[in-house]
């Protein structure tokens, strides 16, 4: 600790997403060992919403389209995404978990929180809620336009 708080903050946030992204990486891997771990955002947020354009869902990630339909068609062909027209616009395209995407996913989501209730059991509830908001604060917080000097 260096006694800047905010310097502070910066490492333990690197330290934190570096160890986040090993995790993130064996969890695709447990979904499907030939699932690239930048396609996980996708799975979780078509888990989360269900299904959803394939404009929505570029946008929703904060990526070009083109890279959407490329992590698309890689899911698509592992069998983990279902794509079908939008009954409500024929140039688009709806894109919703398989049936085997939503199991795998669901399994390793069911893991994650089992080993997160293992590491957080000696936790106070109330400390675990409280961190949760914080982090909600500071992800609300990373939307906003930064002040120019």
């Amino acid at each position: 600790m260096s006694g800047d708080p905010i310097a502070d903050l910066e490492a333990e946030l690197a330290d934190f997403w570096r160890r986040g992204r090993v995790r993130i990486r064996a969890r695709t891997h447990a979904i499907d060992p030939a699932l690239d771990p930048s396609c996980y955002p996708l799975i979780a947020l078509l888990a989360r919403r269900g299904h959803l354009r394939m404009s929505e869902l570029a946008a929703e990630l904060g990526l070009e389209k083109s890279t959407v339909t490329r992590q698309i068609d890689a899911v698509v062909r592992l069998g983990l995404v279902d794509r079908h027209p939008d009954p409500d616009d024929a140039r688009a395209r709806i894109v919703s978990l398989s049936e085997a995407g939503r199991q795998r996913f669901g399994d390793v989501v069911t893991s994650a929180v089992a080993d997160w209730r293992t590491r957080l059991s000696r936790w106070n509830p109330d400390d675990i809620r409280t961190l949760t908001a914080l982090l909600h604060r500071l992800g609300d917080a990373s939307d906003e336009t930064p002040p120019t000097a």
